[in-house]
């Protein structure tokens, strides 16, 4: 279970939280298992938080073995899931497909024309996440993410997680993202939050992978992290990151929030407000 998992409260560091993402993608390498991962996150997500949308994001790249399955065999199994999901549930769910900044552009490239291509089969936008690459650079993903935003595709980046504010920066001034995940580190430059705000961006804040990863230094930095964004008018909406490695769910992820003064309770409301607008599934032509 601790290969997987990271207990409540147990710090790991970033790149340890990242092997636990390796050994689930493994564990997931194959149409049978992806299948039946999408189904029961979607489903449990709802059985266990009453959550009636959600996005699931990941990398089909990285359960294909490095080609011993066909790509498109993996994207086929995570539909055939999320079809029996909507079929059992009352949700919308939809599928992110995750560049990594530890692949190169070529492959990269591929995982973004595969989400474009499956856009009328649940797949609603594209994220860039993953570890560290002295070689990556956001700006060089400008023509990849316009080509997906006007395909009708959601844009969500990560950075500013294990990064400063330069790398939202970045993020901000070339890729112009709906979202950017995490982003916390923005609060360390003012007038980059006025840009975020203006433009609408919202930021995927994940409170307990933060602190266990300790790319925050404690809660009392991300309140203040927090409080900036308040201050500036920054859009975020509080999110679990892993909820299976992290042993959380969203409905506790909230009352912690409130419990931790991140949010009041009507701070939390109005976070709620902001994720369903800036939600890629309930876009015209999502799932």
């Amino acid at each position: 279970m601790d290969l997987i998992t990271l207990p409540r409260g147990k710090k790991r560091s970033f790149e340890e939280f990242l092997e636990l993402y390796h050994w689930t993608e493994l564990i997931q390498s194959s149409p049978l298992a992806v299948e039946e991962s999408v189904y029961a996150v979607v489903g449990g997500a709802y059985r266990k938080a009453n959550i009636t949308t959600l996005e699931l994001r990941y990398n089909p790249m990285k359960r294909n073995r490095r080609g011993e399955q066909d790509l498109d065999h993996i994207i086929m199994a995570s539909v055939r899931g999320l079809d029996r999901a909507h079929l059992e549930y009352p949700v919308r769910a939809g599928l992110i497909f995750c560049l990594d900044r530890q692949f190169d552009h070529a492959l990269n490239e591929i995982i973004a024309e595969k989400a474009i291509a499956y856009r009328h089969r649940g797949v609603v936008g594209i994220d860039i996440a993953g570890g560290k690459s002295a070689e990556f650079r956001y700006r060089d993903y400008a023509a990849i993410c316009k080509k997906a935003k006007r395909a009708g595709l959601g844009v969500t980046i990560h950075a500013g997680e294990d990064e400063g504010p330069a790398s939202v920066d970045e993020v901000v001034r070339y890729l112009e993202p709906d979202r950017i995940g995490h982003g916390i580190h923005a609060a360390q430059d003012p007038a980059l939050c006025d840009r975020i705000a203006e433009r609408g961006i919202l930021l995927e804040i994940c409170p307990t992978s933060n602190l266990d990863t300790a790319v925050v230094k404690d809660a009392e930095e991300l309140r203040s992290f927090i409080r900036t964004f308040r201050k500036h008018k920054v859009r975020f909406s509080l999110n679990t990151d892993g909820p299976e490695m992290l042993r959380t769910t969203l409905r506790e992820e909230l009352r912690s929030a409130v419990r931790s003064a991140f949010v009041s309770k009507d701070e939390l409301k109005q976070c709620g407000r902001w994720a369903l607008e800036a939600s890629f599934v309930r876009r015209d032509g999502g799932a």
